[in-house]
C-alpha cells in the first residue's frame, strides 16, 4: 500500500511541475508562430481505454492521466481494424483498410501501395527529422528497416540497450528465474534432438509459452524499459539537430504476454481485480462476430485450461483474475515509462514547443463475451484511447463524438502547419483540440475479416449505436453493395445496453434507426471505404 501511495504521489508531483510550466508560458509559445512544433508520437500496443482519464477506477495510470488533464481526450475514438498490422497501416497511411489492402499480419504495405506516403515520411519530406524506436508499424507489414522511407534514424529491437548486467529477455518476454530455467531445459532437450535454431524456438514455444510474468528486475530489464532508453537517446539526438523533430516511441505492453517488473504487480490486489460483467454471447448475435481467442489460446500456461464452447473460450475465475491482473500491471508499467519520457521532454526544454499524441492501436477483450483478444467488431476491440496535448492550448477538453485513427494524419499536419497530402481519409481534429468544435463526423467506421478474408464485418459507431453488416464473397473486391452478399447484421444500443447483451436487430422499436444506419452503411460501402481519401 505504501508503495502504491508513493508511486501515485511522485508521478502527480512530476505532472504538476511539467504542466504548470507549460500553462504559465503558453503565451511565450504563441509569440513564435513561425517556429515549427515538434511531435512526440507515443504508440502503445493493445492498450484499451482502461485508464483513469477514461473513468477506470481500478487502474493506476497517473502519467497518462496527467497528459489528459491538460490535453484533449477522445472518449469515443475507434481504430479502423482491430488487429495490430492493419490498424497501424491505416493510421500511418491516413487511409482505410480496404484502400491499403492490409487485412492481415503477412502483407507488406508497399507491396500493395508502393507509392504511399506515410505520416512520418510526410514529416520527413517537409523538413523534419523523423526518429523511431519500438513498435510503430507492425514489423510484419514493412521492410526490415521499419519502412526505410519513413525515418531519418531508427533504433531497432536488436539494438536496444537493456539494464547493465541483464541479457535481453528470452523471446523478448521472460526474465524470471523460474521461466528461464524451464526454457533452458527445453532448449537443451531440443538441441539434443538435433534441431536447428529456428526449430528450437518453435519446439520451446509449443510446449512452454507463459501468458504473464512478474520478475524482480529493473524496468529496463524488459523491452519497454529498453525502448524508453532508446526514446531518450533519440530525443537527445533530436535536440542537437537544427530541425524540428517527429519522434515516435512504440511501447509493446500491455500486449500478451502480460509481463512487467514485480513492483507494478504489487500495486494491485488480485482478489479485487474486476471481472467482465458480461461473459455471454449477445442475444440475436451473429456467430462469426465471435472467435475462440486464438491469440491467448496459443499460450501454453502450466495449469491453465481453455475450454472452447460455442465459438468462445471459458476460463476459470482464478485464471481470469491472473490475466486481468497482468494486463493492469503491464499498463501501469508502460505508464511509468511514459512518465519518464515526459520528464525527459521537460529536462530538454521541449515541453513548450512539442505536441504529444498518445494512442493504443486497438482495444482488447478481457473476458467480455468470453473472449480474450482483439480481432472483433465489438466495442471492447474497436474503441481505442487517443489523447492529444498541445502546449499552446494547455487545457483539458473531452470529446465524446466519434473520431477515428485515420484522423491523426491530417490533425498532426494541420497542427504543425504542414500542407496536407491530397485525399486523406480522415478529418483534422485541430478544431476540437483548440476547443472550437466538439463534433466533426457522424460515424467511426471499423471492420474485421473472417474465413480467410472471404467475409468482412463492417461496423458503424455513432454516439449511441453500433450497426454491423457482414458481407461475403470477398467484399473488399466488390465495387457496389449487393444485398445477396450480406449474410448477417447486428445493432447495439449502448445507452440501454452498454455490455452488448442483446442485438436489437429484430426489435420493431429500432426499425427507423436500423434503416438509417443501413442506408449510411451502403453509402459508405459504395463510395468511401475502398477509395483513397474516402471520408
Amino acid at each position: 500500500m505504501i508503495k502504491k501511495i508513493f508511486l501515485i504521489i511522485s508521478t502527480l508531483l512530476f505532472g504538476m511541475i511539467l504542466f504548470s510550466s507549460c500553462s504559465e508560458k503558453k503565451e511565450e509559445v504563441k509569440q513564435e508562430p513561425d517556429k515549427k512544433m515538434n511531435v512526440l508520437f507515443i504508440a502503445i500496443d493493445d492498450l484499451k481505454p482502461i485508464l483513469g482519464a477514461y473513468g477506470d477506477k481500478f487502474v493506476i495510470s497517473p502519467n497518462i492521466d496527467k497528459i489528459a488533464e491538460h490535453g484533449t481526450i477522445f472518449t469515443n475514438n475507434h481504430c479502423q481494424y482491430a488487429v495490430c498490422g492493419p490498424s497501424r497501416a491505416s493510421l500511418l497511411s491516413g487511409q482505410r483498410p480496404d484502400y491499403t489492402q492490409i487485412l492481415n499480419l503477412k502483407t507488406l504495405i508497399r507491396d500493395k501501395r508502393p507509392d504511399v506516403v506515410t505520416l512520418p515520411q510526410h514529416f520527413k519530406n517537409n523538413g523534419y527529422n523523423t526518429f523511431g524506436v519500438g513498435k510503430i508499424f507492425d514489423p510484419r507489414s514493412v521492410d526490415k528497416f521499419q519502412d526505410k522511407a519513413s525515418w531519418t534514424d531508427y533504433i531497432y529491437m536488436k539494438d536496444l540497450k537493456f539494464h547493465e548486467g541483464y541479457n535481453p529477455p528470452e523471446f523478448g518476454y521472460y526474465q524470471s528465474p523460474e521461466h528461464l530455467k524451464k526454457i533452458a531445459e527445453l532448449r537443451k532437450e531440443a538441441k539434443a534432438k538435433g534441431l536447428s535454431d529456428k526449430e528450437v524456438r518453435k519446439y520451446i514455444l509449443k510446449r512452454y509459452k507463459v501468458a504473464w510474468e512478474k520478475a524482480d528486475v529493473p524496468d529496463d530489464a524488459y523491452e519497454d524499459g529498453a525502448i524508453l532508453n532508446g526514446g531518450i537517446e533519440l530525443m537527445k539526438k533530436a535536440v542537437k539537430a537544427d530541425k524540428p523533430f517527429f519522434l515516435a516511441v512504440g511501447f509493446k505492453r500491455p500486449h500478451l504476454p502480460f509481463n512487467s517488473p514485480t513492483k507494478y504487480w504489487d500495486l494491485y490486489d488480485e482478489s479485487k481485480v474486476p471481472l467482465s460483467l458480461n461473459q455471454e454471447k449477445s442475444e440475436n448475435g451473429f456467430d462469426l462476430a465471435y472467435q475462440p481467442s486464438w491469440e491467448l489460446s496459443s499460450y501454453k500456461v502450466p495449469g491453465y485450461t481453455y475450454k472452447e464452447i460455442d465459438g468462445v473460450i471459458r476460463i476459470p475465475e482464478k485464471q481470469q483474475r491472473q490475466l486481468i491482473h497482468g494486463y493492469y500491471a503491464a499498463t501501469s508499467y508502460v505508464d511509468a515509462q511514459i512518465g519518464k519520457l515526459m520528464e525527459e521532454l521537460k529536462k530538454e526544454g521541449l515541453e513548450k514547443n512539442t505536441i504529444v499524441i498518445l494512442w493504443g492501436d486497438h482495444g482488447w477483450h478481457l473476458g467480455d463475451h468470453s473472449m480474450w483478444n482483439k480481432h472483433t467488431d465489438f466495442e471492447q476491440a474497436t474503441r481505442s484511447p487517443m489523447i492529444i496535448f498541445d502546449p499552446r492550448v494547455g487545457k483539458k477538453i473531452e470529446i465524446s463524438s466519434p473520431t477515428e485513427f485515420v484522423d491523426i494524419y491530417p490533425t498532426l499536419c494541420e497542427m504543425t502547419g504542414i500542407d496536407l497530402p491530397e485525399d486523406l481519409a480522415g478529418l483534422s481534429l485541430k478544431p476540437m483540440v483548440e476547443g472550437k468544435k466538439d463534433r466533426l463526423k457522424e460515424y467511426a467506421f471499423s471492420e474485421i475479416t473472417r474465413n480467410d478474408e472471404d467475409v468482412i464485418g463492417y461496423t458503424l459507431r455513432n454516439d449511441r449505436y453500433r450497426y454491423t453488416a457482414w458481407m461475403t464473397n470477398h467484399p473488399m473486391l466488390m465495387k457496389k453493395y449487393d444485398p445477396k452478399n450480406q449474410i448477417g447484421e447486428e445493432l447495439y444500443d449502448y445507452k440501454v445496453d452498454p455490455l452488448e447483451k442483446k442485438s436489437f436487430i429484430k426489435d420493431p422499436a429500432y426499425k427507423e434507426i436500423l434503416a438509417k444506419m443501413k442506408k449510411d452503411f451502403i453509402d459508405y460501402f459504395n463510395n468511401k471505404r475502398a477509395v483513397k481519401g474516402g471520408k
